[in-house]
């Protein structure tokens, strides 16, 4: 299996090199940089961590792992007063509390709010993949409290703009297709294709349907597009005169039977329903009246 390509900056480019890639040994740390051991109990989630699940039996595979070689790669905090706030390394942080340690190796740095938020991103988009829908709420995140344009989050993620606007895509989603994406039973490309329908209950519909029967994303694609072309657009509401509606009730009580008036002031047709023979003959007896008295 080929190897996943990683983002094209790395986090240790967005870090100026402090923090490599590769696994930091807890004794050593990057140059010029102190890794110190912090008691858990004063380590604090982010509250901004993109991850919202977290595979527990993964966790305890990397806890079964830490118990046996300790936590090799230092997480990232940031202080907050007398306490630390996790920057990246929140797996870590979880399998090393699993693992029943009191302490963790952690390297202290200060962020500014934007900065924060892509390190925290990047870490997992490189090293755990996130679900589409924590990825898409990720960086419109970052989007919303740095102030980024598609194109300026693009450039910091090492991502195209239509890359980005895809993903954000997801977010207009029906909640429940949201959940299915979040559960994994939906992939991005169906997300994607599902996007393209204005109508959520569609959508919806759609989705229920491709996890029931396993389409696959260019399935999903064909039908999406076979639903945009077969849905006609809402005819728009004329206005009927008030005369119109006048001369239909002054038929119906004259011919004693359903009336309707159809077209324009300029053309159109009025219709008189019959029902039976006698229905014919009463019509009849109406306008031989009407034309005796001409």
């Amino acid at each position: 299996m080929a190897k996943k390509q990683v983002l094209g900056r790395g986090l240790g480019a967005l870090l100026g090199g402090d923090l490599p890639d590769s696994a930091v040994p807890a004794q050593g740390g990057p140059p010029g940089e102190q890794v110190v051991s912090l008691p858990l109990t004063l380590i604090d989630p982010n509250r901004d961590q993109p991850r919202r699940s977290f595979d527990e039996e993964a966790l305890k595979e990397l806890a079964r792992s830490i118990e046996n070689v300790g936590v090799l790669q230092p997480v990232l905090v940031q202080q907050t007063g007398e306490r630390y706030r996790l920057i990246a390394g929140e797996r870590r942080f979880r399998a090393a509390r699993l693992a029943g340690l009191t302490e963790l190796p952690a390297i202290i740095r200060d962020f500014d709010e934007g900065r924060r938020l892509e390190v925290a991103l990047i870490e997992n988009l490189q090293r755990d993949d996130l679900n589409p829908l924590e990825e898409a709420m990720g960086i419109r995140g970052l989007m919303e409290q740095c102030g980024y344009t598609q194109e300026q989050a693009a450039a910091r993620l090492g991502k195209s703009r239509p890359a980005i606007a895809n993903l954000l895509r997801i977010l207009t989603l029906h909640d429940k297709v949201q959940q299915m994406v979040q559960e994994g039973k939906l992939s991005a490309g169906h997300a994607r294709a599902l996007a393209a329908l204005p109508d959520k209950e569609a959508q919806l519909r759609l989705a229920n349907l491709c996890v029931a029967q396993g389409w696959s994303v260019r399935q999903m694609e064909r039908i999406c597009k076979q639903t945009l072309a077969g849905t006609p657009s809402a005819p728009k509401k004329v206005q009927r005169p008030q005369e119109f509606r006048e001369l239909e009730r002054m038929a119906r009580s004259a011919f004693g039977t359903r009336a309707s008036l159809e077209g324009s002031a300029e053309r159109g047709r009025l219709i008189l329903n019959y029902y039976s023979a006698e229905d014919l003959q009463r019509i009849w007896d109406v306008l031989e009246a009407l034309g005796q008295n001409t």
